[in-house]
């Protein structure tokens, strides 16, 4: 099979959410003149070690928004943001922030999310996450397309929950393992690990 995005794939379902998977789940936090947000988005990564910067893309627009999401708005809006690490245990509550409310209204206290402020930046974090990553925006870049924009951020303090610090490594599997997002309404919590070393 082949074929070409504008022309249509013919498929009951989109399939390229399911060809570029699985993806991590950025749960990014925010806080504005409207309030406070927290959203998930799986056009997530890492994209550099020194010094540790992430990103995430946002698409599509809300209505009571202009040209974007609460999340853009209010990282335009203050330049900053938090990355909550997606994990199983909170798999029903990562879900259930994804809800379309209004401008302004909590996902935190919509889905009973318990939340603890960051250390320096002004932006809630999620208390029970197994790691959040508080944020400094340094550009928002236009995609190709209505309302896609990929959002960049130097990452200037880390949060890591306990229990998932193993042996000295980040392991959030007692966390019930990463969240990851594989297309259509699948997703897949990686609890499964393996090491292979690198060709010298």
């Amino acid at each position: 099979m082949f074929y070409r995005p504008e022309a249509g794939h013919g498929l009951p379902h989109n399939p390229f959410n399911a060809i570029v998977a699985p993806r991590p789940i950025g749960w990014i936090s925010t806080r504005g003149s409207k309030g406070d947000n927290l959203a998930p988005y799986s056009f997530f990564n890492a994209v550099a070690y020194v010094p540790p910067q992430v990103m995430f893309a946002s698409t599509g627009a809300k209505g009571d928004r202009a040209g974007t999401k609460d999340s853009v708005a209010q990282i335009i809006e203050t330049g900053v943001f938090c990355v909550n690490i997606a994990t199983g245990d909170l798999r029903d509550q990562i879900n259930a922030t994804s809800a379309p409310l209004p401008a302004g209204a909590s996902e935190f206290e919509a889905a009973g999310i318990p939340s603890a402020p960051c250390t320096g930046i002004d932006c809630l974090r999620v208390e029970g996450a197994a790691a959040a990553l508080e944020c400094r925006m340094t550009q928002i870049v236009p995609l190709a397309g209505d309302a896609n924009f990929a959002v960049f951020g130097v990452v200037t303090g880390v949060h890591l929950r306990d229990d998932c610090i193993v042996d000295g490594r980040f392991d959030p599997r007692a966390a019930g393992g990463w969240i990851s997002r594989l297309g259509y309404k699948d997703y897949a919590a990686v609890t499964d690990l393996f090491e292979m070393e690198r060709p010298a």
